[in-house]
């Protein structure tokens, strides 16, 4: 080889390595935490949501999943290594489709009852309490629990906001006035639309949704912080809602948890790690 040729490839090899992009010294691979039979598809977590709860889920004017719930599901499917995938659907179907093998995770903010935790695996992971709203103008001058005696609620059926609207309604009754009217709706849209329409005198909602709906206009909240509740993520099997609940810690020690919570304006747990609340299914 000549030299003219002999610099010109030395040239060449010191301006590709240059230029060559530096490599990992070792490669490394996300393993998911869980397999089959924890989870039912492998290396996916799926996630049944109904998207009308503003902020906790909802769809955007793009049509596309957001919220609390949709972020946090997300990042804790990351940390497990699994594939997130939301399933949307309305509330009433989520319990007998969880038990049915339809999904792994009912995501949408489920409340923690004594009777639930028999049924299902529950782990909390937030806090919510429930207002009263009302059209702006307000023509019947409802200012209290006790205005809403004989008077027409909407609520989202099959909720811990029907059946605290129910206690309300008895402890009315107990004081010997007229009980609520209540009517349910499947969502909380639905429900909210029935008091825009006139159809009832007044809406339960939870505290969060409440807000939203304020911002947007046209109704006011004349109580809030009603009742006040643990919300659950809920599960079929105990080693998922175990993995769950340790990446959920691990949101809360890398600050994602509190930073969505922010964002959404939420009620976050104060607790710093989570766990199955209650007895769960026998096994």
């Amino acid at each position: 080889m000549t030299r003219p040729a002999a610099r010109a490839l030395r040239l060449f090899l010191l301006l590709a390595a240059v230029a060559a992009p530096a490599l990992p010294a070792a490669a490394q691979s996300c393993q998911p935490a869980l397999q089959p039979p924890a989870i039912l598809v492998a290396g996916e977590l799926s996630m049944a949501i109904n998207p009308t709860l503003p902020p906790q889920q909802f769809i955007d004017e793009k049509g596309q999943l957001q919220g609390l719930n949709f972020e946090l599901g997300s990042e804790v499917a990351r940390k497990l290594c699994l594939t997130p995938k939301f399933i949307r659907m309305d509330f009433p179907a989520m319990i007998p489709g969880l038990g049915a093998g339809r999904f792994d995770i009912i995501n949408t903010g489920l409340f923690w009852t004594e009777e639930r935790s028999k049924t299902m695996f529950l782990v909390p992971y937030a806090l919510q309490a429930i207002s009263i709203v009302v059209m702006e103008k307000n023509p019947l001058g409802l200012k209290s629990i006790d205005d809403l005696a004989g008077r027409s609620v909407s609520v989202e059926t099959n909720t811990y906001t029907e059946r605290k609207t129910k206690e309300l309604s008895d402890a009315l009754v107990a004081k010997g006035l007229k009980p609520i009217t209540i009517r349910g709706f499947n969502t909380a849209t639905e429900s909210f639309s029935a008091l825009k329409a006139g159809q009832v005198d007044a809406g339960m909602n939870l505290d969060e949704t409440a807000i939203d709906l304020v911002r947007r206009g046209g109704v006011v909240r004349i109580a809030n912080g009603l009742g006040g509740s643990q919300i659950t993520f809920a599960f079929k099997s105990k080693p998922l809602a175990e993995a769950f609940a340790k990446a959920l810690g691990e949101t809360k020690a890398d600050g994602f948890y509190d930073k969505v919570f922010d964002k959404f304006g939420m009620t976050r747990l104060t607790e710093a790690t989570f766990a199955i609340r209650g007895p769960g299914p026998a096994q």
